[in-house]
């Protein structure tokens, strides 16, 4: 007999969260509350973290450091110290699986770049945004401005640094692999042998250079049953996280990054500055960066840094899966997470200005309404 849909419910009084376990029999799973789909909270991020769930990606799109609206640093001097504690709590809850994209200007990222990785977060790459001659209509007094017209943002990805606690200190996973093998009394170059290969394990593996390649789930099994069958017997269990059983490779392949990979795809992305319909538009001429911004009722745009959806599901393409979770903790217009509603990820967003908190909202609701009809369920 076929089992009811069960509906698993976590509140608080900033989050709601619906978890609900699908009927995987097309036409028999109900439609979800369109709210159900993402939660913003209007306010404060830093109230708000410590009731989200663990981020599978964090997607931040903050203060630039140009004073671009009320209460953000006017210089990118003071950027680092605006975003410890906001990097601080990222980290707190983050996995060892999370990835983080990081949007701004080069400057601003190079300054807040020492706090990301003094809290444990790695440079993987820039990715550069470049915006097309297009955004500067060729009209450059070239004499005012002495350099070149700037018509890029960047957005830095990174992960967390694999480092696991030893009665030495946290070491780096490479150095961990190693330790962990040499502790077993085992000679290095039976780790081939683990691994049934000519030499990959002792070259690539268990290497402590630039060779060094995390073992796929497979190899690392290999590796975890071999030390703890064959290693001395007074040191086990080898290979444990937790000092009581030895660690699985689904559970090591669970420790990296998800990573989906679209050939063609590079660290230049081309896209013109938004103009068309996806670009909201002011509605009442609110001025929301003093000397900065300044835009006219129904005619400029909404949001200064309002970034395009596209973008959002490259990043979200590349490394989530439906059911992830996606923090967005300066939302503004919450592109990130109406591109997280569309591709199925939950995402969990802030914004601080209630003006842009009300667009967002009304953005979200939207794209989760037409999420939730039946027609878009199935058509998923």
């Amino acid at each position: 007999m076929r089992q009811p849909i069960e509906h698993l419910y976590a509140q608080s009084s900033k989050v709601r969260v619906k978890i609900i376990l699908i009927d995987n029999l097309r036409g028999t799973a109900p439609v979800n509350e369109p709210t159900d789909l993402y939660s913003l909270h209007r306010g404060d991020v830093l109230d708000a973290y410590g009731e989200w769930p663990q981020p599978d990606c964090l997607i931040v799109d903050g203060p630039y450091g140009v004073g671009g609206f009320f209460g953000d640093p006017r210089t990118p001097e003071s950027l680092a110290d605006w975003y410890r504690p906001h990097v601080e709590a990222w980290t707190k809850s983050a996995k060892l699986s999370s990835t983080l994209w990081f949007w701004g200007t080069e400057i601003g990222w190079a300054t807040v770049h020492p706090a990301l990785a003094e809290f444990g977060w790695e440079y993987v790459q820039a990715i550069h945004w470049d915006k097309g001659v297009g955004h500067i209509a060729g009209n450059v007094n070239g004499k005012t401005i002495r350099r070149f017209p700037v018509v890029n943002e960047i957005v830095v990805f990174y992960t967390r640094r694999l480092e696991f606690p030893t009665p030495d200190g946290v070491v780096p996973a490479r150095k961990w692999l190693l330790d962990e093998w040499l502790r077993s009394g085992l000679p290095r170059r039976r780790a081939n042998e683990a691994c049934g290969v000519k030499d990959a394990a002792t070259r690539k593996y268990l290497d402590q250079g630039w060779l060094w390649y995390p073992p796929p789930a497979e190899q690392m099994q290999k590796l975890v049953d071999f030390a703890n069958e064959h290693g001395n017997p007074n040191g086990r269990p080898y290979y444990s996280l937790n000092g009581l059983i030895p660690v699985t490779g689904t559970e090591w392949e669970s420790l990296r990054y998800r990573w989906n990979h679209a050939h063609g795809i590079t660290n230049v992305w081309q896209h013109p500055a938004l103009r068309n319909r996806e670009r909201l538009k002011n509605k009442d001429g609110t001025r929301h960066a003093p000397r900065v911004y300044n835009p006219a009722p129904g005619v400029a745009s909404a949001h200064l840094n309002q970034k395009p959806l596209e973008f959002m599901r490259r990043i979200l393409n590349a490394c989530t899966v439906e059911g992830d979770v996606v923090w967005e903790p300066f939302g503004g217009l919450c592109s990130a997470s109406v591109a997280a509603i569309e591709m199925g990820r939950m995402p969990y967003a802030a914004e601080i200005d209630e003006t842009f908190a009300a667009m967002a909202d009304e953005r979200l609701l939207e794209e989760a309404q037409e999420k939730s009809t039946p027609s878009r369920l199935f058509a998923d």
